[in-house]
């Protein structure tokens, strides 16, 4: 972090050379060859949004074209309607056909985190030179390079988003400004910012001066949740082999061609963080909705008429469940033991309060991420009955708190066992 070394040029200044006068009140320019904040800050939001939007205007004019070879609509009607799947992927609610769709897309709203991610971080390393360096920092001065490379990362990203409502707008598809900007500002500083305060060596000063508990708790439900989306997205795969023949017939009920199954297949994969949240829900009891007044979870199953959509196939029939469906509610406590577990041999620790106090918090985590992507993962995508699709949220995090808060309790516990046992 080369903005809080020493600097090599000054190691006799500020007036502690014998008869010197000092640099205290010199300016505070940053170190020779660092880029101007403002423009590599702006710079690094606006490509981040511009990045994956030239994605999705990419795969607008693929779709158009596959789609009988472009014999339907204009290439410019197929950037529109891109640039409007991109402003979905951020929360704005557009109009399709006359009905609201709320239902944010996860496929396209991680594609745009990570690269977001990768934006900042890479601007954070090209702003490391900004700021006070060690002297001024002992002297008191406060240091706002990350706070106001995040804002102006962010008044990048938000240009870019309200141009797109701009150009993509029409009477029929009305999208949320309001929303776009919105999703824009909660992309930019939740992944966004701390992108750039790692890229820029902040992050780990800061970190060096917590307790070594929230280091640890925090990289401990990183690996449950990676464990978790592991987990459900097995479910959707085990939940589509066994459902084959279903998910085909919606094809052929179709009368697709290959273009238009390509399509098809290339939205499935949009929405299928989605479905992995569902089964999240799924796994931890309370379940997942497809339509009003409908229910999808291990102990029932009450469908009506479900969309034409692949993934649709996969729901199960109305009904009961089989007996092994009960038992999968075990699945997640389980996998929040060993992941928790694993991650916790990086922290070792000999004290069991402490690692179950480590183990717990992660646990707790990652059952509220869950429920904040339960929140994500649910809306509406059509008239009538599609105006309810996914899982509650709350329900989601009365269940997946307990549960996964139990499993990482465990997991830290059996951590702190091997590491006394080891170090006995």
């Amino acid at each position: 972090m080369t903005s809080l070394l020493p600097n090599p040029g000054r190691t006799r200044d500020r007036g502690d050379s014998p008869g010197g006068t000092g640099d205290a009140a010199g300016p505070a320019t940053p170190f020779p060859g660092a880029r101007p904040l403002t423009l590599v800050a702006l710079l690094a939001g606006a490509l981040a949004a511009a990045a994956t939007l030239t994605v999705c205007l990419a795969l607008g004019v693929l779709g158009w074209f596959l789609v009988d070879s472009g014999a339907h609509g204009t290439p410019g009607e197929a950037l529109r309607l891109a640039s409007v799947g991109w402003l979905v992927a951020h929360g704005s609610a557009v109009t399709v056909q006359g009905s609201l769709v709320t239902l944010v897309p996860l496929g396209l709203t991680a594609l745009a985190a990570w690269t977001t991610w990768r934006a900042a971080v890479r601007s954070g390393e090209l702003l490391a030179g900004h700021g006070p360096d060690v002297h001024r920092l002992g002297d008191g001065e406060r240091d706002w390079t990350v706070l106001v490379a995040s804002t102006l990362f962010a008044a990048g990203y938000v240009v870019v988003a309200v141009v797109t409502v701009v150009l993509a707008a029409t009477p029929g598809t009305g999208p949320s400004t309001v929303r776009a900007i919105a999703g824009a500002l909660a992309l930019s500083l939740l992944v966004g910012a701390p992108g750039i305060a790692v890229g820029s060596g902040r992050a780990a000063l800061w970190v060096s001066q917590l307790p070594p508990a929230v280091p640890a708790a925090v990289a401990a439900c990183g690996r449950l949740l990676v464990a978790v989306a592991a987990a459900c997205g097995v479910t959707v795969l085990v939940a589509v082999v066994l459902a084959f023949d279903d998910v085909v017939n919606v094809f052929a009920r179709l009368h697709t061609g290959t273009g238009e199954a390509v399509t098809l297949v290339v939205l499935c994969l949009v929405v299928l963080p989605n479905a992995a949240v569902y089964a999240g829900s799924w796994l931890l009891g309370p379940g997942f909705a497809v339509g009003t007044q409908t229910l999808v979870s291990p102990g029932l199953v009450v469908v009506g008429p479900l969309p034409l959509f692949p993934l649709a196939g996969a729901v199960p029939a109305g009904g009961g469940t089989a007996p092994w469906g009960i038992a999968a509610l075990a699945v997640l406590p389980v996998v929040a033991v060993w992941a928790v577990s694993r991650a916790l041999r990086r922290h070792p620790t000999t004290r069991w309060d402490d690692g179950a106090l480590r183990g717990c918090a992660a646990g707790l985590l990652a059952g509220l991420a869950l429920g904040l992507l339960a929140w994500l993962a649910s809306g509406a995508v059509g008239p009538g009955r599609m105006t309810e699709i996914g899982p509650a949220p709350v329900a989601v995090v009365l269940h997946a708190v307990p549960a996964l808060g139990l499993g990482g309790l465990l997991g830290g516990l059996l951590a702190t066992w091997r590491h006394r046992r080891a170090t006995a």
